[in-house]
């Protein structure tokens, strides 16, 4: 039987997907979290080409910590967007602040070289203890 394209389970996983945080284990203590995301994918809003990045967050955990599998889905789910390099990286700061609400965070998007230029956009939020 041949299952149509609607049917793909990934695909539900990340339509559906919502960053979700757990109780910081150690909130009295300052620490960080490294999160590395390697195979992030875009479109470019003027040429419609696949834009290729690694992802990293990096932050200080204040009451919640991010679960990675959401992650991972929440990252899957900017494939098919035409977006910026520059949109997407504060974008993503933007809703992970809002969903674990870090004592610190940084985002850094290191997009693959296209056409001889290489960007890599960091993006910061709160201060870093």
């Amino acid at each position: 039987m041949k299952k149509n394209h609607s049917e793909f389970y990934g695909e539900r996983l990340i339509s559906n997907s919502e960053i979700f945080c757990f109780p910081n284990p150690s909130p009295s203590r300052p620490y960080e979290i490294s999160i590395e995301l390697p195979e992030f994918t875009c479109q470019c809003p003027f040429s419609g080409y696949p834009d290729f990045a690694v992802i990293r967050v990096l932050y200080q955990p204040f009451e919640k910590v991010i679960e990675l599998k959401s992650i991972k889905l929440y990252i899957n789910s900017y494939r098919n967007q035409k977006i910026s390099h520059e949109e997407v990286a504060n974008k993503i700061l933007n809703d992970l602040v809002s969903a674990a609400n870090p004592t610190w965070m940084q985002i850094e998007a290191d997009f693959n070289p296209r056409g001889n230029v290489h960007t890599v956009i960091k993006t910061i939020h709160g201060v870093r203890k």
